[in-house]
């Protein structure tokens, strides 16, 4: 890999040199607390950039809801909360690259981490963005789709009456119920394929299939430890959004920062 400083900068050559699936290690238990501890080590080290990513993913996410609201579109607050956390791992990869260096010993600035953020436009990664907003597509057309089928007689003009509909009738209980099914199916998936492929596609040289065949490989070798660091993502994720999407402006960078550790661990490196 070469960059401007040191050899830290991902290649930006167009075309994948390395398209075979890498070996996988189990992960375990104790890689996700490993792995946290190192994450948080991490943000501590540079609080305030690691906190920018933060910042301006809670941004984002507060000016998606008020555009909600000023469209009308009620109903889609809660599902779009709730499927927000499904493009995380794309808005963390300048919190990846953050890691790597730090790993490496290599000192960087604003510019070189932006610099990478913008060269993964001529790599992968913009794939595995396309993957992502499409399955957060399919969960709000899901949604809607149910809406329609459970709650067309139910009137909600605001917040209040949606969340009084969708919590306090049969209708609303059972429209919670499949959304939830759905929800989960969606969101095992989608982190199945994600949660080392980016990582995976910042580091390395490789096509954006591979990287998610290889997430899913780690996956299927550590069903278990990897659900619950799924879980662990999606509580906080949710819980983190409650205070108006400020808790994100801590946890979203942590958990970006343990991820890029997860995945040091699960795949071994590349020899050279």
């Amino acid at each position: 890999m070469t960059s401007k400083t040191a050899g830290s900068k991902p290649p930006d050559n167009l075309t994948p040199q390395r398209n075979t699936i890498p070996e996988v290690n189990r992960v375990t238990a104790d890689d996700i607390t490993a792995s946290l501890k190192e994450g948080f080590s991490d943000f501590l080290a540079r609080p305030v950039m690691s906190g920018f990513f933060g910042l301006f993913y809670a941004a984002f996410g507060i000016l998606f809801v008020w555009v909600l609201v000023w469209l009308g579109k009620i109903w889609m607050i809660i599902p779009a909360a709730v499927g927000f956390p499904l493009v995380a791992p794309f808005a963390a990869a300048g919190l990846y690259e953050m890691s790597r260096r730090l790993q490496n010993g290599q000192s960087f600035g604003w510019s070189d981490i932006l610099a990478v953020m913008a060269d993964q436009r001529k790599r992968e990664m913009g794939w595995m963005a396309f993957v992502t907003l499409f399955i957060f597509w399919v969960w709000i057309y899901q949604v809607r789709l149910w809406l329609a089928i459970l709650l067309q007689d139910a009137s909600f003009s605001d917040f209040g009456g949606f969340m009084h509909t969708v919590f306090f009738t049969p209708k609303g209980w059972t429209f919670l119920t499949i959304g939830t099914g759905i929800g989960a199916f969606l969101s095992s998936v989608l982190f199945s394929v994600t949660v080392i492929a980016m990582p995976m596609l910042l580091d390395r040289e490789t096509d954006f299939v591979s990287a998610m065949l290889t997430s899913i490989r780690v996956v299927t070798e550590s069903p278990v430890v990897m659900l619950l660091w799924g879980a662990i993502i999606s509580i906080t994720m949710l819980l983190s959004m409650v205070p108006a999407f400020l808790g994100l402006i801590f946890t979203l960078p942590i958990l970006g920062h343990t991820t890029w550790h997860l995945y040091q661990r699960a795949v071994p490196p590349v020899e050279s």
